[in-house]
């Protein structure tokens, strides 16, 4: 077999990728490569003091963007396909416009309010044409919504307006004139609702409102569609049994009408019940029919057959099933012209119309997006907000109900094969010719069947009760989001159930979101991968290093939980200083920002505050209790304060111990008198201060002689650095980044340097805001990449894995700071010291320097420790009255 020549030439290829390159930090990759610093978002723009001239320009590019983007029919009208569009449109039009016709001659039934006829269909006509232009979904049906109409209805209350179509099917008398004057401020009343509902939409998309729907989750559209779908089917059993209700609006409303439902249902009328059946059937049936156009699926038209049959048959044979002729007769006003609306009772009915405008709009972009998905285009919602305000606005001079997606008519035009708004339009305009020509002949039509079609073209929505298992099975979240939102969607209502359902689901976006997973990585030999160590055997820990990858943004929410992950891992426990801790602090914060320290001081009032001093850190971490080994525990028995003079002075907190830490030359030096157990003798732990190994000019060291790194029961090795792996992390807020810098702080003050890899810069930008560096936490301690900071950590730390995990070559360009701090160490290696050199006579602590400057507290472990000291006549502190020795030796230090 011959080789491939692609597979020769290959290592050719990628011989030129492989790169050999020294350790990186933030700060030395930003020193070596320029970076695109962003200009401040605060900073004072000033214009320069010249002379301008207005110039308009006008661009053709950015005209037509605007033009189609206020009127989005240009956008499928310009693009119109009319060999492969033209007929399904017409089919479509055709089954929506028949469809129409019954739907808005029975809503007098649900609503009991008989509105003029004609105005219903003008209505229905303008707002049809007026989402033609301004819409930008191609398959809505606008039209009026059964469950909307029983809002609106809820509204009459408000009037105390006594229902014209009284529950046992009689009108009232219409010949009284003071009901004839409540029927008209009952129209007013609605007009007055539908025109505010329409404002309110209308300010909302011009607030760009419409956002809101894109944080909204596919299983929330999908649950309130199923609920809403079933708040429709219920409102049809009037038609189906042939009786009427007074149907309820509000919590628990669809148990209410079902009760009473069952309750009337002695009174059905079986004649209506048998047509719904039959209609039930021919529908089902159709759906088995399968017809293709163009390569096209399109349905069989069933609902255009079946209304124009049951009407011939109707007109001729008396089929004793409840219809509209009744309603439609005892209207007293066929036509009233338009108006404008009253605009007197707005105060009274704007919690009726803002609520009427929410589930108007959530209803519409709903549907919208389910068949945008279908079909494979987008829709904005704010330019759905601003069409369907309009379309109300233009209802309401029609004295006419508030309007949204009609969603059988929707089901119809979809699956009939619409494929633009030119077959609603086709439908509008059927529609109003037919009702004004043939109304009549429609109105003979029983109620039954068109329920059936209204029921039948509710069944896709309902399908989606199949989803519930695999949402189980795949995402508990959307799980919980599904039964949650239909659940209060079904008893709260429609708008209620919204409310609540949107809540819930930021309320889970918001947990989801924030809920950290924290994972401990190992190394895989031979690679620079890392890998958790819970999922691959093969990966695994570095001595001396621990790896945490955060697997979330680090925010006020989970900042706990991170901290307590860490400290677990590390058997630690973190413990609030004492006031003598915090004192001994923020004296040192105080003369290291240059502050006078006075017990009193006074000043005027009109001076402004001085700013309090910043605390690097408020507790301290132990070692923490086991109940097997009680009597190892360790806690802070004294404190060590020392002040170190150094080169280079920046006047800031650091911190840091370790149990042979080292300083420069020109420092004060310290060593505990115990030898080091279970290490070698070239192998010492001690902390890193980030580009520079020396200790700050002023510096607060709080020691823990007994508190080992690490538990010997759980490891052989101590931890000397932690590497938090930020690949993941998204941001970082303040609070979160307060008790970063404070987790730094104490694990420094315990010996273990901090380094986090990885960091996006739009974090390290958040952290320079949020005031996050000093000389402890630098950007020195910021690496590239998480296998940089594996090496640096070893480096410092005199690992022979360094080269082992290496590839290829191993690395020998080094930061400055690393080799700077490498020769230094090797330096204080050679030079051994006995306890005589390691420790400082009260005579040299008056004679060299001041004692305010080198006042020493040690920590005191054991008898042989207290004689040690006391020989070289070391002041030391009595375990016994702790507390009113240091107060003494504080006051001594002070004023000596």
């Amino acid at each position: 077999m011959e080789p491939d020549t692609e597979t020769i030439s290959a290592p050719r290829q990628l011989g030129k990728y492989k790169i050999k390159r020294g350790i990186y930090t933030e700060e030395h990759f930003q020193k070596n490569y320029e970076r695109n610093t962003p200009s401040p978002s605060n900073r004072d723009f000033r214009l320069p003091q010249v002379q301008r001239r207005i110039q308009c320009r006008f661009s053709w590019a950015r005209f037509r963007k605007i033009i189609l983007k206020m009127f989005p029919i240009l956008n499928w009208l310009c693009a119109y396909r009319i060999r492969e569009w033209f007929l399904n449109d017409i089919h479509a039009g055709l089954s929506v416009g028949m469809v129409q016709i019954p739907q808005g001659l029975s809503g007098v039934l649900l609503t009991r309010l008989p509105l003029p006829v004609v105005n219903g269909f003008y209505s229905a006509f303008c707002c049809s044409l007026t989402y033609v232009i301004f819409g930008t979904s191609r398959h809505i049906s606008i039209g009026s919504f059964s469950i909307l109409n029983a809002m609106v209805a809820d509204v009459l209350k408000t009037l105390n307006f006594s229902p014209v179509l009284t529950a046992n099917g009689t009108f009232a008398n219409f010949s009284d004139a003071n009901y004839m004057k409540s029927y008209m401020e009952a129209l007013t009343l609605t007009a007055s609702t539908t025109f505010l509902t329409g404002v309110i939409q209308l300010l909302l998309g011009c607030f760009c409102l419409g956002f809101v729907t894109t944080y909204l989750p596919k299983t929330l559209i999908d649950a309130y569609l199923t609920a809403a779908a079933l708040h429709v089917i219920v409102s049809q059993f009037s038609f189906i049994f042939g009786i009427m209700i007074d149907f309820h609006m509000g919590p628990l409303a669809i148990f209410y009408n079902l009760f009473h439902y069952c309750m009337a249902l002695p009174k059905a009328n079986s004649t209506s019940i048998l047509l719904f059946l039959v209609g039930l059937v021919m529908l089902r049936i159709s759906s088995c029919i399968k017809i293709t156009y163009k390569h096209s699926p399109v349905a069989f038209p069933m609902e255009l057959l079946l209304i124009i049959t049951i009407t011939i048959i109707a007109n001729h044979v008396h089929l004793h099933a409840e219809s509209s002729v009744v309603a439609a007769k005892m209207v007293p006003h066929r036509f009233l012209p338009p108006t404008l609306p009253d605009l007197s009772n707005l105060s009274s009915i704007a919690a009726h119309a803002f609520s009427l405008a929410i589930v108007s709009y959530f209803l519409l972009i709903f549907v919208g997006k389910k068949y945008a998905c279908i079909h494979n285009y987008n829709i904005s919602s704010n330019q759905e907000l601003m069409a369907v305000g309009l379309c109300n606005v233009f209802s309401s001079f029609f004295k006419s109900f508030a309007v949204s997606c009609a969603i059988s008519g929707t089901v119809i035009q979809e699956k009939t094969g619409g494929k633009t708004q030119f077959a609603a339009l086709i439908g509008a305009a059927i529609m109003l010719v037919v009702m004004l020509k043939l109304g009549h002949f429609f109105q003979s039509l029983p109620n039954a069947v068109l329920a059936a079609i209204v029921m039948v073209n509710m069944f896709p929505f309902l399908e989606k009760f199949m989803d519930i298992p695999t949402l189980w099975r795949q995402d508990k979240y959307h799980f919980v989001i599904w039964i949650v939102t239909f659940a209060a969607v079904l008893c709260l209502g429609l708008d209620i159930g919204l409310a609540i359902a949107m809540g819930f689901t930021f309320f889970i976006i918001t947990v989801r979101s924030h809920r950290m997973k924290i994972v401990m990585l190992g190394h895989v030999p031979n690679t620079d991968i890392y890998r958790s160590l819970s999922d691959y055997k093969v990966a695994a820990e570095i001595e001396g290093v621990k790896i945490f990858q955060c697997c979330s943004s680090i925010s006020f929410a989970n900042m706990r939980h991170f901290k307590d992950y860490l400290l677990h891992k590390m058997d630690m426990k973190a413990v609030p200083l004492d006031e003598n801790e915090m004192r001994a602090l923020i004296s040192v914060s105080l003369s290291s920002t240059g502050m006078e320290r006075r017990d009193l001081k006074c000043a005027c009032v009109c001076d402004p505050p001085e700013p309090l001093p910043r605390i690097p850190y408020t507790e301290k971490l132990v070692k923490r209790l086991h109940r097997d080994d009680e009597s190892s525990s360790s806690s802070l028995n004294l404190i060590r304060w020392s002040k170190f003079e150094s080169k280079e002075s920046s006047g800031s907190l650091t911190t840091g111990m370790s149990q042979t830490q080292h300083a420069q030359s020109t420092a004060i030096r310290l060593r505990a008198a115990r030898p080091e157990t279970g290490k070698k003798k070239g192998e010492r732990k001690r902390t890193w201060h980030s580009s520079d190994p020396g200790l700050d000019a002023s510096t607060t060291l709080l020691c823990q002689e007994g508190v080992q790194l690490q538990s010997r029961e759980s490891s052989t090795y101590p931890v000397h650095t932690i590497i938090l792996d930020f690949s993941m992390v998204q941001f970082v807020d303040l609070q979160a980044s307060d008790l970063l810098r404070q987790m730094f702080h104490m694990f420094q003050n315990i010996g273990i340097s901090v380094l986090i890899a990885s960091c996006h810069f739009s974090v390290i930008a958040i952290f320079e805001k949020n005031d996050f560096f000093d000389n402890c936490v630098t950007k020195a301690q910021f690496f590239l990449t998480l296998h940089d900071a594996v090496l640096a950590a070893l480096e410092r730390n005199q690992r022979p894995e360094t080269v082992e995990l290496s590839i290829g070559e191993p690395e020998n360009e080094l930061g400055e700071g690393l080799m700077e701090e490498q020769k230094n160490e090797s330096q204080h290696s050679d030079n051994k010291k006995d306890i005589s050199s390691l420790t400082i006579s009260r005579s040299e602590l008056l004679n060299e320097e001041p004692i305010s400057d080198l006042f020493h507290a040690y920590s005191l472990q054991s008898e042989e420790e207290i004689s040690t000291f006391q020989q070289y006549d070391v002041p030391t502190l009595e375990p016994t009255n702790r507390e009113e020795e240091w107060e003494r030796r504080w006051n001594y230090a002070s004023d000596p």
